[in-house]
Order: C-alpha cells, then structure tokens, then sequence
C-alpha cells in the first residue's frame, strides 16, 4: 500500500502541477499584452572606449511598466501632454544614456516652463517603444497590437527606414521578404511557444515579469559594443564589394503600404503624428570614416562571416530612394514631416556610423524635433501639415542653447 500511496501522490503532484501551468498559458494568452521592452527591466551598460571613444561610458536603459524606455509615466493624466515616440535603433539609442537619447532629451527640452506654456500642459512625458531591427512592417504590427492598450495621446513621433533597406539587402534583394513574427518584435508577448522544459514554462515566464517589475533587478553589460570591431573588420575585409543592386520596387512599395497603414493607425490614436524622417551619412568617406563602417552586408554580421558587401554609395541611393516615400506618402496622408538632413552635421561627431547618432547628434535631433513640435504648439484643428514640414538648423541651435 505504501507503494501505490507515493504513487497516488506523485500523480496527484503531476496533475497539479500540470494545472498550475496550464492556468499560466492561458492567463498570459488571455490578457494578450504585447511589449516591445519587458515592463521592469533595467540595463546598465559599460560601454567599450576602444570602440566608441566618442560615447559615454556608463549607461542607462530602463523600462517602465508601459514598456516604453524612459521615465514612470504620471499616475494622473491631468494637463499631461503624452508623447509617444515609435521606430527602429535610430530613435532606440540602444547604445546611449536614457537622458542622452533623443526621446529623453527631447523630454527634458519640453518639460521646460516656455514649452509646457506652448504645449498648454503641466507636464510632458516621452515614451519609446523604438527597438533595433525594427522596420515598416514590424512597426506596423507594433502599432496593431501596442495602440489599442493606450488612451488617446497628444502625439506619436515616428522614425522608420533604414532596417527595410538593410534587411532586403541582408537577404540578397528577394523580390518578397519573409513576414515579421511577433517574435521578432515583441520581448515579451502571449505567444510562446511554451513548452515544458523549464525555461518554456508559462509558469516560469510570469516569474520573471513578476520580478522584473516588483524587485527591478539591474543587469550589466559589460564592454557593451565590442561586436562592433568584429564587424567593422569584416567589412574592410570584404572579398566582394558591390556596386549595383537590383531594382528596390519590390522593397520600396511593401514599405509604403506598411508605412502608409501605420501612419493611418497612429492618426486614429493621437491628436498628431509626427514623421522624422531616417537621416543617415550621406557623404565621401574619409579613410577614417569608412573604417567606422559595418552596414550594407549579404548577411547578417553578428551572426556570421560576412565577405559580400554592398558600396556606400548603393546604400546611400537606396535610403534616398526609401526617403522620397516617406515624405510622399506623409504629404498625402497631411502628416507632418521633418526632414533632419539638412540639419545634422554629416561627421563623426553626429553619428558613430552611418545611421545611428552619437551623444552630440541625438541631442541636436532632440533639439529640432522639439522647435517642430513647439512651432506646431497650437491645436492640431489649427494647423496645416506644410507649417513644419521642415526647421532649419537655426532653430534647432536655438533649442540646443535654451537647453
């Protein structure tokens, strides 16, 4: 009998165990709460000096539990002007301090008295959902399962390109790229798969989210950036370096009918939609320049070895290409537009390599994105779309010197 009596326990445990778990699928299934960033989860990262002598070395990433990185939003929305900023590793700033990324910064240029005066609010707060890797279509996806969990917000800033181009060349130019999963989007979502190895346990997973947003344990990364020397070399090592490319419709009208259907989505969820538009190094390289260089690749380089490359110049074409779209499809939509071009310094000192924007050029982004929001500072119902479809870098300098 005592035999049959563990037995009996064994599977009486199994059986509750098994509920336990299968109470956890669909608890998580049921809520269905997509996030870009796990709500809770702090990063501090050393950033690596050899690599970026230009950045910061010590630096914060925190999410909040809407799981955008930045601040707690207020508990109260009374008189608060909510900014929801949205896009691929350009607005991330994966690499900067939360305050030294544009969407911080742009925070703090706006809680000042003149522009919470302008903006008619008591306060200001700048969310980003903005994730590397992420292009039209995944922001179209974000869009589809993030939005409807928001109220209304004043305004959605938008900053999406460069990862359509890239990616499509990644893959050798196909004529249709494989579909974005929530996977490749979401850190944390209702999907799974679960499984029931530990570490694809439903169980297992509300632990960690329970964790990450009671206890906020901090992880740190230490010499963060260092792949970036790898691949740096692997393109100056390239044995092929191309210098045409197939024709780009096929990628140039997915990305406008991905584009086109999130602008439309965000429209419908905020009083104003703000379209930055992908700056890049548009240039002659300079030796040192080019050595900075890693984009461009048939592959994908912090996955393996790299020899196909594409020219600078066939990137650069590509992103003019993809830019025209954008300001296309913005002006039939009666969005407004900021093209940053124009305004940013084309160095080393505003970018770190040919997208992504150093300490200096995200707060030089922050600033004309700040004098766009500030010039359209009326009522939405008052304004046109061409009244800010462009500031000039006086009036971004203007907000760089009041901040």
């Amino acid at each position: 009998m005592t035999g049959l009596r563990w037995v009996a326990i064994a599977a009486s445990l199994t059986l509750v165990y098994m509920a336990i778990e299968l109470a956890a699928r669909w608890w998580i299934r049921h809520r269905r709460q997509y996030y870009v960033f796990p709500p809770g989860l702090r990063l501090r990262l050393r950033i690596d000096s050899e690599v970026f002598p230009q950045m910061e070395r010590d630096t914060r990433f925190d999410v909040n539990r809407h799981g955008e990185r930045g601040d707690e939003p207020p508990r109260s929305a009374d008189g608060l002007y909510r900014i929801l900023v949205a896009g691929g590793s350009q607005p991330e700033g994966f690499f900067l301090d939360q305050d030294s990324s544009w969407p911080g910064a742009l925070q703090r240029m706006l809680e000042k008295p003149e522009g919470l005066g302008t903006l008619g609010a008591a306060k200001v707060h700048v969310g980003s959902i903005a994730r590397s890797g992420v292009g039209s279509e995944a922001l179209d996806l974000i869009f589809d399962r993030v939005l409807p969990r928001y109220p209304r917000l004043q305004l959605i800033v938008i900053l999406v390109g460069a990862t359509d181009v890239l990616r499509w060349l990644e893959c050798a130019a196909p004529q249709r790229m494989p579909s974005v999963v929530a996977s490749d989007v979401f850190r944390c979502h209702p999907e799974g798969p679960f499984g029931w190895k530990p570490r694809n346990l439903a169980v297992v997973e509300l632990l960690l989210r329970a964790r990450r947003r009671w206890l906020r344990p901090i992880h740190v990364h230490e010499r963060a950036g260092r792949w970036y020397q790898e691949a740096r070399a692997m393109r100056a090592r390239a044995k092929t370096v191309r210098t045409v490319v197939p024709e780009p419709a096929p990628m140039l009208d997915a990305f406008e009918q991905h584009f086109r259907r999130l602008l439309q989505k965000a429209k419908g969820h905020a009083d104003r939609v703000l379209v930055v538009r992908q700056p890049w190094l548009a240039k002659d390289f300079s030796p040192e320049e080019a050595a900075t260089m890693w984009h461009g690749g048939l592959g994908q380089v912090w996955r393996e070895e790299v020899s196909t490359y594409y020219s600078f110049d066939v990137v650069s074409r590509l992103m003019s290409h993809l830019d025209a779209r954008v300001s296309a499809v913005a002006d039939a939509l009666e969005v407004e537009q900021l093209d940053l071009m124009p305004i940013l310094e084309p160095s080393l000192a505003t970018y770190y390599d040919c997208f992504h924007a150093t300490p200096a050029g995200a707060k030089a982004v922050a600033a004309a994105v700040s004098a766009s929001i500030l010039r359209q500072g009326l009522p939405h119902s008052l304004t046109t779309p061409a009244q800010s479809t462009f500031v000039d870098r006086e009036s971004a300098c203007a907000v760089l010197r009041a901040s």
